[in-house]
Formats: structure tokens, sequence, C-alpha cells
């Protein structure tokens, strides 16, 4: 048989092929999606597109602030504007300033958190990212339960409760949104409902950790850091990060001045 005519009469084998594997592929997005298993990443991509317009609305600002802080310099230069008023729009440009790398910031957290959830896509048998982050949210508040229904937390860690205490009441409000939060979310939560549990629950454990440090630091077992300490450890992290970076670099430097000496040293072999 002439292979042209062969080849007209099975070409939409391949099409069909190739439609059946889309299809498929559609399909299977559309259980996983269906089934709460891919909502941990939907939500991370929608808080990294969130992030995003943050960034852009924030760098906008920025220009806004600039664009203000150079008009009054220059009204003040002709004796139109008080030093109070430059002041003020100094203060408004660098605030803006600040937002823009809190922004950015958290864009590069929202992406390893895309990448994280991709990973973690969590297979048929195992539970779904809602259960685990509701199991979560049970294991906080089975944790501040030790403090309402144990004699001896009670009086060991009477500020844990005590409304009147800072923390104590900070985390209660923290309770008190994680909780609407679930209940907003219900058992199928898009991925934005989903983001504001999540982003709820560990806010919740984040104040439960507060609240038992400042517990013990009450009942003399945990004294509290100073001041300079927390700054030493901030300069310290920030100074590790910059060898790493470093340190990184110098490595692909070496790497890349080995590979361009390597075709030399064979041909003198």
């Amino acid at each position: 048989m002439d292979p042209l005519m062969l080849l007209g009469e099975w070409w939409w084998t391949a099409a069909v092929a190739a439609g059946g594997v889309t299809a498929g592929a559609i399909g299977l997005r559309r259980r996983t999606t269906r089934s709460g298993r891919r909502l941990a990443y939907d939500a991370a991509r929608h808080d990294l597109k969130t992030a995003r317009v943050a960034v852009l609305e924030k760098r906008t600002a920025v220009k806004v602030a600039r664009a203000d802080h150079a008009r009054v310099a220059a009204e003040r230069s002709a004796r139109r504007a008080t030093p109070e008023q430059v002041a003020s729009a100094k203060r408004m440009l660098r605030d803006a300033e600040l937002d823009v790398r809190a922004a950015t910031a958290n864009v590069r957290a929202t992406r390893a958190r895309v990448t994280a959830a991709r990973a973690s896509i969590p297979t048929r048998s195992a539970p779904r990212p809602l259960d685990r982050l509701r199991a979560q949210h049970d294991a906080v508040v089975a944790r501040w339960m030790r403090y309402e229904t144990d004699t001896a937390h009670q009086i060991a860690y009477p500020s844990m409760t005590d409304v009147k205490e800072p923390a104590t009441a900070a985390y209660l409000r923290a309770a008190n949104r994680a909780t609407e939060a679930r209940r907003s979310a219900g058992d199928t939560p898009t991925p934005a409902e989903y983001s504001a549990y999540r982003d709820a629950v560990a806010e919740l454990e984040r104040a439960l950790d507060v609240a038992e440090h400042a517990a013990r630091t009450q009942a003399g077992e945990a004294p509290a850091a100073p001041a300079w300490q927390n700054a030493a450890h901030d300069v310290l992290t920030r100074s590790v990060d910059a060898i790493d970076r470093a340190a990184g670099a110098a490595a692909n430097a070496f790497a890349a001045w080995s590979e361009r000496r390597r075709p030399r040293d064979d041909q003198e072999r």
C-alpha cells in the first residue's frame, strides 16, 4: 500500500491518542481538585498571585511617595512648606520603601510554599490537606486545654487562664479567629478560604507559644531574652546568610574555572 495512503487512513489515531492523554490529564487534575488533595497547592498559588499584586501596588505607592517628597522638598526651598512637612513626606517615603521590601520577601516566601505544596500533594490513601490542617488546629487547642483542665498546670502557670494577661488575651482572640475561619472554610473550601484558615491556625500556634513562654517566664522557668540578645541574633542570622551567599558564589566561580581549564588539560594529555 502507498505510504501516503496509509498515513492518510491512520492519521486520526495519533490525534485521538493525544486527545485521550490530554483528556486523561485534565480528568486526573479535576478528580484531584474535587478530592481536595490539591487544595494546599492551589491555595499557595492563590497566595503567590495575591503577593505579586501586592508588590505592584507597593511599588506604585513608592513612586507616589517619592514624587510627593520631591514636591514638598521643592516647596520647602521656595519657603512654601515647613520642615515638619518635609520630614513627614520623608517618613512616608521610607515607610513605603519598607513595605516594598516586605512585600518582595513575601513573594519569595510564597514561591517556596508553592514548591513545597506541589511536592507534597498527597496520594489517595493519605490525609487531605484540609484534614491535616484541622488536625493541626485540634492539636493546638488540646495543648491549650491542658491549662484549663489539669490542676497541676493551673497551679504552675496561672497566667495561662488569666484573661487579663496580654499574651493570654492575644491567644483567645487568635482562637476565635481560627474557629471562625474553620467554620467559614467548611468541608469544601476555596483556595482563598483554605489559605485564610491555614494562616489563622499558624497565628494561633504562634500566639500559644508566646503565651506559654510568658507563663514560664512568670514562673521563673524561662527568663526573657534581653533586647540586645534578640538584636545580636538578628545580626548573626544576617551574617550567616551573607556568608552562605558568598560561599555559594565562590563555589560556582571555582566550578566555572575548573570547567574552563579541563579542555586545556585534556589537550595537553
